[in-house]
């Protein structure tokens, strides 16, 4: 299923913080959505996961809107943000659950997902643990065996690397592969470049709400004009030019 941001305005309020923001993701790919703190990643995530509705614009998932088909198109989404979001009165195996029941997942075959995604990041001990006995990293690992469980034709992954230890990005690197080979669009926003310019098919660089450039890694090093620029290079030069925009 892919993802197609077309001429997106939007933002908070009556101020647009996005102007005219168009890319997309294709199934089976990993797009990186990169920018300064304030450039409209988080914004234009929300847009997608339908928090937020655009001034102008579409957004939409194989010809499917949020507009029209909001139950379909949002069970087609499984969003792993930035910030852990559990519910303290929940254990482990009830979040789990919640998932499974929102989404309307057979139990039986989600908890054989659930069971090999819980012992891929060690939680399989702990789901009768409250959210108060994890910490920062186990929530996120919560959160990414939440949004697999729910097999997703489009994955949002919101700095997903921060709070993770290196046996657990690798683990969520191998999932996130493994989605792309199923033929899910992956798209995450990430301030870890080496590892974006490692496992990203494509890139989307935002500067103050607009798509500043787009591509491969090849692509933009023709746009910087700089055949052996690494990612964050060309990052950082485009940022400031953006900056100056």
């Amino acid at each position: 299923m892919s993802l197609k941001i077309e001429h997106l305005v939007g933002g908070y309020g009556q101020v647009p913080v996005l102007k005219d923001v168009t890319f997309d993701v294709e199934p089976g790919e990993l797009v990186g959505l990169i920018g300064l703190n304030g450039a409209g990643k988080s914004t234009t995530i929300n847009h997608v996961i339908g928090l937020l509705r655009p001034f102008s614009g579409s957004i939409s998932l194989d010809g499917m809107t949020i507009k029209n088909n909001e139950e379909q198109y949002k069970q087609s989404i499984a969003y792993v943000p930035e910030t852990p979001i559990l519910y303290d009165e929940l254990t482990l195996r009830e979040h789990l659950e919640l998932t499974m029941t929102a989404y309307g997942l057979d139990k039986k075959k989600a908890w054989e997902r659930g069971k090999e995604l819980l012992k891929t990041f060690r939680l399989d001990n702990k789901l009768d643990w409250f959210p108060a006995k994890f910490s920062k990293g186990m929530k996120q690992k919560v959160m990414i065996c939440c949004a697999f469980l729910t097999d997703p034709k489009l994955l949002i992954v919101d700095e997903p690397f921060y709070g993770l230890d290196p046996l657990a990005v690798h683990e969520l690197i191998r999932l996130i592969n493994r989605a792309k080979r199923h033929k899910t669009a992956v798209l995450m926003s990430t301030h870890v470049l080496d590892t974006a310019e490692r496992y990203c098919d494509r890139f989307v660089l935002l500067t103050n709400g607009r798509v500043k450039a787009s591509g491969t890694l090849k692509d933009l090093r023709k746009q910087a004009s700089d055949a052996n620029a690494s990612l964050d290079d060309i990052y950082l030069k485009m940022a400031r030019d953006g900056a100056d925009d």
